[in-house]
């Protein structure tokens, strides 16, 4: 583990700890508020619900893992509608995420990730339509599997809230299963 917290930290992200495994509660509330569709891609996206799966869906897929890790990316924006900051943090945290998952695979093939928002990877997604293009780099949000983001990093110790004219992006990886 002490390897994926260096390995974190070269990417650059501000900060990353050990995941509280037992905050990992799915709600049906949290996929209730997707299903209200304001940010316009529920049923638009593999990503999203309900294609990622239902709460009791995932919680079975999560429950072999033993440990895990979360990390933040914190933007500092000009003011509270800097949305140039906005999207250049979340940019930059996706692609950090990629780089992490993609070398956290090499020593745990099994790991389960979930990212900070919809996926983006490709223009438009081919959901309902026809299967994912990258099924292995396509990471549900942990919004999406039905997580209070802001529970799950008080629970883990990272600061989800960093003050006024901040912006904040989560994502955590699941490691290792039970043997």
């Amino acid at each position: 583990m002490d390897g994926i917290f260096s390995l974190a930290q070269q990417i650059g992200f501000e900060k990353s700890a050990r995941l509280n495994m037992s905050s990992l509660i799915f709600k049906d509330e949290v996929r209730a508020m997707c299903k209200e569709n304001k940010c316009s891609n529920y049923g638009r996206s593999w990503s999203c619900p309900p294609a990622c799966g239902s709460p009791d869906e995932i919680a079975a897929k999560v429950a072999p893992y033993k440990n895990g890790v979360i990390v933040r990316t914190l933007g500092k924006m000009g003011d509270e509608f800097d949305m140039e900051c906005i999207v250049r943090t979340e940019k930059k945290h996706k692609a950090r995420f990629d780089t992490l998952v993609r070398q956290t695979k090499m020593f745990y093939p099994d790991c389960f990730p979930m990212a900070s928002g919809v996926c983006k990877r490709c223009r438009k997604c081919t959901y309902p339509q026809r299967s994912c293009r990258f099924p292995d780099r396509m990471y549900p949000s942990m919004e999406a599997c039905g997580l209070i983001v802001r529970d799950v990093c008080k629970a883990s110790g990272i600061d989800y809230y960093n003050g006024k004219n901040t912006i904040t992006f989560i994502s955590c990886i699941l490691l290792e299963k039970e043997k």
